[in-house]
């Protein structure tokens, strides 16, 4: 098993790494399509009635998916799938404004449905890969540094470690981008938000932690790779591996 393989072009092809890939992918497109729209409540035990955004559901899944390519694969695997989660994104956000803005065909009624569903403004749009962008790297990064501080032990320090530094960024980007001054939410609601956010979506981490560990140690033996960055660039504007 590779410990300690500097990044080259000769690193070796993986069975399952477009894999991961494409579920990372597909977990940030459900975030922007599928959750965002609905506000859900559930009944919990000692916390009674919790209302919150569906969308809350799929971001925390998307940084296992970033913990799990970092940890494996090392910081520039993780990087080429960040940028290809951005890129996806983008074409999503700019392909709904599109679609959203073509005007109905006469007798079709299911605009407002429609756009509920799939508008977004502008603003929140950009916020939101602004956001992404930022956490997904300090995640990475962050994951990154803490495997050789601690020589890969205690895999859920840095699982949670990072979660907590990329979900934070993440959260004190996204919200005062997208809603500060907007009317949507009172400014002085917003530090509440984002620290229940934050803390549900670090929650969502902590609970997945025992099949984080267990995915590891599956790719670590199929891969036959345990990737350490100490030689790595940590430029997240390059997509060299």
């Amino acid at each position: 098993m590779s410990t300690t393989t500097p990044n080259s072009a000769a690193r070796p092809g993986y069975r399952y790494y477009e894999f991961i890939m494409a579920a990372f992918v597909a977990v940030l497109l459900c975030s922007n399509l599928v959750g965002p729209a609905k506000v859900a409540q559930l009944d919990l035990p000692l916390l009674g009635a919790v209302t919150f955004g569906a969308g809350v559901l799929f971001f925390p899944i998307s940084y296992v998916f970033g913990d799990i390519l970092t940890e494996v694969y090392g910081y520039a695997k993780a990087r080429r799938v960040i940028w290809a989660g951005f890129g996806a994104l983008l074409f999503a956000s700019v392909m709904s404004a599109v679609v959203v803005a073509l005007p109905p065909a006469p007798g079709w009624d299911n605009q407002g449905a429609y756009e509920i569903a799939f508008g977004s403004t502008w603003r929140i749009a950009l916020a939101s890969l602004i956001a992404f962008w930022c956490g997904e790297f300090v995640n990475s990064f962050v994951l990154a540094k803490m495997k050789i501080a601690t020589g890969g032990r205690w895999l859920w320090s840095r699982t949670i470690g990072s979660t907590i530094f990329g979900e934070g960024v993440d959260s004190a980007l996204f919200y005062p981008l997208a809603f500060y001054g907007s009317g949507l939410i009172a400014n002085e609601m917003l530090p509440k938000v984002m620290l229940a956010q934050f803390v549900a979506k670090v929650g969502v981490e902590v609970l997945f932690t025992p099949l984080t560990y267990r995915i590891v140690a599956i790719l670590k033996r199929a891969e036959q790779e345990d990737y350490y960055d100490l030689r790595t660039d940590f430029n997240p504007f390059t997509l060299k591996t």
